[in-house]
């Protein structure tokens, strides 16, 4: 195996001195938990989604937000939310605690987003609402998505965890349409170390999401936002700790000021790995050049189940891979769950490889990694 000096991780996020100056600036501050830097955060967010009648509010981690959008969907006890197998298990839980329960769905095998064909045979009188993953931030068939919502008078939340940068039609994923989430984990296309965002059309949606984050209290965001606090309230609703602290902000906002640069150089990346592994019996690429896509990750499709075999003579030679994800249904928590044919996501759980994509990649990593590859399918 390579030296560690020479390894090559699916993911690295991006830490550099503008990020250490974010931080420091927060810091001294003295002011760590929600406050300015938020506030700051989420009208600079609102501004680049470009849509005035959209309104953003930061929580704490991804899985948060999509809690939280459950709750503003109005989804809980007794009530049942599609979502497509293929997801992450943050999206399952959130499901769960609000009381619902998850039905999964199939995928399509162009763009591995929901099959709506399938997840309109799932659709029951306790059906509330149904989830719309942009896979890799390759846009699902989202039109189809709100179309059969519309239909049925169902919610529709929108998980842009993977999306962001994404245009759709013209139009900024999560821009538009109904409830939309974002993540800022560790390894997203920004990071906030970690945090979430959920966007919303109305403002009493956010009002509620304002009570929600901030264990139910009425205290008002506009005074958090001035690096204060207000010592009357009420508690008129249930509520969490799920909101966003100022440092991770001013980390996430950092970045927020280079996301054009950080998206253009992932769409590279990606395109050259699409150039140099197109044409490899095989192995498929994603259908996609790029030209409208902020993709998170790169993927490719091992088949004639060489994957195990893959990973691990790209592991010898010092290259990282990932599996995104094992299907839902597979999991023992939801093997009494609801759930549509499975056909394409079985195939894909068994075959999807994920390589390095980081914001910032040397060439000659890119390099490394194709070369690596093509030799191990003798291309």
């Amino acid at each position: 195996m390579k030296c560690m000096n020479d390894f090559i991780p699916v993911y690295k996020p991006l830490i550099d001195d503008e990020i250490y100056t974010a931080a420091i600036k927060a810091l001294e501050n003295g002011w760590l938990g929600m406050g300015s830097f938020v506030g700051r955060f989420e009208q600079s967010f609102a501004e680049y989604l470009n849509a005035s009648n959209r309104k953003c509010i930061a929580v704490s981690s991804g899985t948060a937000a999509l809690h939280l959008a459950m709750l503003i969907a109005g989804v809980g006890p007794g009530d049942e939310v599609i979502t497509p197998s293929f997801n992450n298990i943050g999206d399952f839980q959130a499901i769960l605690a609000a009381g619902a329960t998850p039905v999964f769905c199939d995928i399509c095998q162009d763009d591995l987003g929901i099959d709506c064909d399938k997840a309109e045979s799932l659709i029951t009188d306790r059906t509330k609402a149904v989830i719309a993953l942009h896979y890799d931030g390759i846009p699902c068939q989202i039109d189809k998505v709100f179309d059969l919502a519309e239909k049925y008078s169902l919610r529709v939340i929108e998980d842009d965890c993977h999306a962001l940068g994404t245009s759709i039609n013209g139009k900024l994923a999560g821009s538009y349409g109904d409830i939309a989430c974002f993540s800022f984990d560790p390894v997203k296309t920004i990071t906030c170390i970690d945090g979430g965002m959920v966007v919303v059309n109305t403002q009493a949606e956010l009002q509620k999401l304002h009570q929600y984050r901030l264990l139910g209290m009425s205290q008002p965001s506009s005074t958090l936002y001035t690096n204060s606090r207000a010592w009357k309230y009420d508690v008129c609703q249930i509520g969490f700790r799920y909101h966003m602290a100022n440092l991770h902000a001013s980390i996430g906002q950092s970045q927020l000021d280079r996301l054009d640069e950080i998206i253009e150089n992932r769409r590279s990346y990606c395109r050259f790995y699409n150039e140099q592994l197109g044409n490899i019996e095989g192995l498929s690429t994603p259908k996609t050049d790029f030209e409208d896509v902020g993709p998170f990750m790169y993927y490719v499709i091992v088949k004639n189940g060489r994957r195990e075999a893959f990973i691990d003579y790209l592991r010898e030679k010092g290259i990282e891979t990932g599996i995104h994800w094992r299907p839902g249904h597979q999991f023992s928590l939801f093997q009494q769950c609801k759930r549509s044919d499975m056909t394409v996501t079985e195939q894909i759980g068994k075959e999807i490889l994920t390589l390095p994509t980081h914001s910032i990649m040397k060439k000659n990593d890119l390099v490394r990694i194709t070369r690596a590859i093509r030799e191990y399918f003798n291309a």
